[in-house]
């Protein structure tokens, strides 16, 4: 591994941290501005409509790119942006300014979609959706939805492949379903030709990428044809979300005791799913460096469940309660 790859692989860790502890951030005032979109959220039917809901999308995105319809996936993803965006400036600012700081995010996405410009709506809407997921989604749910889209995830990369199409496509519109980051202060996501290069854009090296609904998505890096050298690492946005949202949930709803840190909502199950996700993070980033494609939800979702569930045990609760399943079985 180059020491630039070491950088790499910090900047991703970066990311994923942003995102989880802006949602660990956001859960109650979320919570207390009537932002959970369910009447129970411990219905495990609700994980079950929104994976049928990537799934249309993911159906819908692909025509858009096979009919060279790409601005309509450009224009969902930067509205969707924007409006998550808001949704987390509301959480710390007027009405007024949240919106103006939403619609400043979209535009700057439209116009000028430079890698930090990318990160930085992405950890916003990162952060939005896994706080608005994770109120929504109770524990049962969560672990549902995370499991599902591990094995979706499996399938759509190494046996359909269909995801591979997705990820071209996105790649190409540079829009928040993936977080860049750059290996080189020199690095410019603007100064890619079309299809982020032919390394990047190849069926042999590209990884999914993620959909507006916060599906996932695995690990992308493109080389220079120099050196030989990555550039620039590509991760789904999703990847950070979905694990994400158990992350949130397990704050928001595990019975466990809160620990007395400020600003954030945390507890031992949530901190373990966090750390978790982070584990997985770090093994998938060592296998994609030695030069394929994978999967990485089975990773980062099967290492925030393992971390939920270790978590939950230490803390004292029973294993029935850890699953959700208290009032069921």
């Amino acid at each position: 591994m180059f020491p630039r790859e070491y950088r790499g692989v910090a900047g991703a860790v970066l990311l994923f941290l942003l995102i989880q502890l802006g949602s660990l951030a956001l859960v109650q005032t979320f919570f207390e501005q009537g932002y959970q979109a369910v009447e129970n959220p411990d219905d495990p039917t609700n994980s079950l409509l929104y994976i049928g809901a990537i799934l249309l999308a993911t159906l819908g995105f692909l025509a858009a790119f096979k009919y060279d319809l790409d601005w309509i996936v450009r224009v969902v993803i930067v509205a969707t942006s924007g409006l998550l965006a808001w949704y987390v400036f509301s959480a710390l600012f007027p009405m007024v300014v949240a919106v103006g700081l939403g619609s400043v995010v979209a535009i700057a996405l439209w116009v000028y979609p430079e890698w930090y410009v990318v990160d930085t709506a992405g950890v916003l809407m990162g952060a939005g959706a896994a706080g608005l997921f994770g109120i929504t989604f109770g524990i049962l749910p969560a672990l549902v939805l995370l499991s599902v889209l591990a094995v979706y995830d499996a399938i759509s990369v190494y046996k359909t492949e269909h995801m591979l199409d997705l990820a071209d496509g996105v790649m190409d519109l540079r829009i928040p379903a993936i977080l860049v980051i750059p290996l080189s202060l020199s690095y410019s996501l603007l100064d890619e030709e079309a299809g982020m290069s032919d390394s990047a854009a190849s069926a042999e090296d590209a990884d999914d990428a993620e959909n507006a609904d916060g599906t996932d998505d695995s690990v992308d890096a493109t080389a220079d044809d120099d050196d030989d050298k990555r550039d620039v690492f590509f991760i789904g946005l999703g990847d950070a979300v979905i694990p994400g949202v158990l992350v949130a949930s397990a704050a928001f709803f595990s019975p466990a005791p809160q620990f007395a840190v400020p600003i954030i909502q945390l507890n031992l199950p949530a901190l373990l799913a966090l750390v978790g996700t982070l584990g997985g993070l770090l093994v998938l980033m060592r296998m994609v460096m030695k030069g394929r494609a994978h999967a990485g939800l089975p990773l980062l979702n099967g290492g925030a469940i393992a971390g939920y569930i270790l978590g939950s045990l230490l803390a004292g609760i029973s294993v029935l309660e850890t699953v959700g399943l208290t009032g069921i079985v």
